[in-house]
C-alpha cells in the first residue's frame, strides 16, 4: 500500500514552523504553490539581487521580484563536489551579490546541499533562501542549516553549518517526480517514524512533510551543531551513506536510508537494545513505503565496514544511532562481529 500523497481537503493555508535559533529563526512554509511568496521572503530580508541556482525547468522557476540571473543545476550526487561549489561562487561575483544580496536553491537535496555550501562560503556567508523540490529535500535537506560535499573517500565530509533565512516547500513541485524520487524521500520519511515522528503511514503527504519538518525543527533548535541530540537525525544513515558509495550512487539516498533502517533495527536487536517485535518493525515500517529492505546483491561487507568506519559519527570505533529502551542514541565502540552479523542477517 502506497502512503496518501493528495487529499480532497479545500486549500487551506500553508503549515507554517518555526525553525527558533534565536536571532537566525527562520520559517518553513508548506503547501501547494508557496514558491510563489518567493519575492515577500526576498523583501523581508531585504536583498537588493538575487542569484536563484535552478535544477528545475523554467516555468518551475519563481522569479525573486528583484533583479536576478538564474543559474542552471543539476541533481545528483556527481555533481556534489567543490568543484561544483567553485564554480557557483564565480557566478555570484560575476553577478556583483555582495554580502546584503541573496542566493536561492530550486531542487532537490543535492542542490540544496551545494548551494548552501557556496552561499556559506561566499564573502564569508551570505542570504539563502532554499526551494526544495523533491519529498527528500522537502522532508529533510533544506532545514537544518547543514551544508556539505562528498569526497571519493566519503559522504558529506566537507561543509559548514549555514541556516537559510526561510525554505518554500511548494507540494506542486512534487507533481512532477517521477515514481523512484517518491520512493527516495519516503526513506527519511520511514526514518522518521523511528526518531519521534511518529506513525505516518496513511497520512496525506503535506502532513507527512510537516510532521517530518516539526521534528527536525525541534531538534536543530536543541542541538543546532550536532553536539548531542541532533545525531538522531542520522538514524539509518551509517550503512547508508556506505552504500551509496558502494554502489558508486546507483542508489538513491532515500533507498540506502531505508535500508540502514532496517540494518540499525538489527542491530539494535543483535545488542539487546530492542526486542524482537521492535526489529520486525523496522523492516515492515520500510516495505510500507515501497523500498527494498534488503542489502542489494554484490555489495562487500568489508567495503561497507571500511566505509563507515570513516563515517563523521565514527569518532570512538564504529558508531551508529540505534534504537533503545528510551528512544535511539549514539552507540560507540559497537563490536565489529555484531555489525557483521546483523550485515549477513540482511
Amino acid at each position: 500500500m502506497h502512503p496518501t500523497r493528495t487529499d480532497d481537503r479545500p486549500a487551506t493555508e500553508p503549515s507554517r514552523i518555526e525553525v527558533a535559533l534565536g536571532e537566525r529563526a527562520y520559517p518553513v512554509l508548506i503547501g501547494p504553490g508557496v514558491r510563489h511568496r518567493l519575492p515577500a521572503e526576498v523583501a523581508r530580508i531585504g536583498a537588493r539581487r538575487v542569484v536563484v541556482v535552478s535544477a528545475r525547468p523554467a516555468e518551475w522557476t519563481p522569479d525573486p521580484g528583484v533583479p536576478h540571473r538564474v543559474v542552471p543545476a543539476r541533481d545528483g550526487e556527481h555533481d556534489k563536489t567543490l568543484s561544483t561549489v567553485e564554480q557557483l561562487c564565480r557566478e555570484f561575483a560575476d553577478f556583483g551579490l555582495t554580502r546584503s544580496d541573496a542566493v536561492v536553491s530550486c531542487g532537490g537535496g543535492t542542490t540544496t546541499d551545494v548551494v548552501g555550501l557556496a552561499a556559506g562560503l561566499y564573502h564569508r556567508g551570505i542570504a539563502v533562501i532554499h526551494l526544495p523540490t523533491s519529498l527528500l529535500a522537502q522532508v529533510d535537506a533544506s532545514v537544518g542549516g547543514k551544508t556539505a560535499v562528498n569526497l571519493p573517500e566519503g559522504k558529506n565530509l566537507v561543509g559548514v553549518y549555514w541556516q537559510p533565512r526561510a525554505v518554500l516547500c511548494d507540494t506542486e513541485h512534487l507533481g512532477t517526480l517521477p515514481e523512484r524520487e517518491w520512493r527516495n524521500g519516503y526513506g527519511e520519511i520511514a526514518r522518521a517514524h523511528f526518531i519521534g515522528a511518529g506513525d505516518l503511514r496513511d497520512r496525506p503527504v503535506d502532513e507527512q512533510i510537516a510532521a517530518c519538518v516539526a521534528l527536525k525543527a525541534q531538534v536543530v533548535a536543541a542541538d543546532e551543531r550536532d553536539a548531542g541530540l541532533r545525531h538522531i537525525l542520522n538514524y539509518g544513515h551509517t550503512l547508508g551513506h556506505a552504500l551509496e558509495i558502494a554502489t558508486d550512487f546507483r542508489l538513491r539516498h532515500g533507498e540506502a536510508v531505508g535500508i540502514g533502517t532496517v540494518f540499525a533495527g538489527r542491530l539494535a536487536g543483535i545488542l539487546d537494545r530492542i526486542d524482537a517485535r521492535r526489529v520486525v518493525e523496522h523492516r515492515e515500517v520500510v516495505a510500507y513505503y515501497g523500498l527494498d529492505t534488503a542489502l542489494p546483491a554484490g555489495v562487500d561487507h568489508d567495503e561497507l565496514i571500511a566505509l563507515m568506519r570513516r563515517d563523521k559519527k565514527a569518532t570512538s570505533g564504529l558508531s551508529f544511532v540505534l534504537d533503545g529502551p528510551t528512544g535511539p542514541d549514539l552507540v560507540a565502540d559497537v563490536p565489529e562481529s555484531a555489525v557483521r552479523a546483523a550485515l549477513a542477517g540482511m
